[in-house]
């Protein structure tokens, strides 16, 4: 079964990092664009940052500048480098992917289960 799995997630002062890790397995054809969301209570689930299968990245305009998102291909796995935390990145983060799986061939929309943030001030 096609699932992603996030690790990674604690507890940080502001001003310090995390990186994130979500790791793809499953019957997967190809695995496109890939993303991290986060959900803050109370809040809608919200998009962080996307990058394709070539590696072109987009950032929400909170994080610009202090989040980087990476990717490979070879070992389906993604990453989000976090700095510059501040409190307000507190969420639940998610992993997400749009993947094209076999037997047969289909899209597939898949989520991980998240991983908690928590940034203290």
């Amino acid at each position: 079964q096609e699932k992603l799995v996030e690790s990674g997630g604690g507890l940080v002062q502001a001003g310090g990092s995390l990186r994130l890790s979500c790791v793809a397995s499953g019957r997967f054809f190809m695995i496109n664009t890939m993303a991290w969301y986060r959900q803050a209570s109370g809040k809608q689930r919200e998009l962080v940052a996307t990058i394709t299968r070539g590696g072109n990245t987009n950032y929400a305009d909170s994080v610009k500048g202090r989040f980087t998102i990476s990717r490979d291909n070879a070992k389906n796995t993604m990453t989000l480098q976090m700095n510059s935390l501040k409190p307000e990145d507190t969420a639940v983060y998610y992993c997400n992917a749009a993947v094209i799986v076999t037997g047969p061939i289909r899209p597939l929309e898949i989520w991980g289960q998240g991983t908690l943030v928590t940034v203290s001030s």
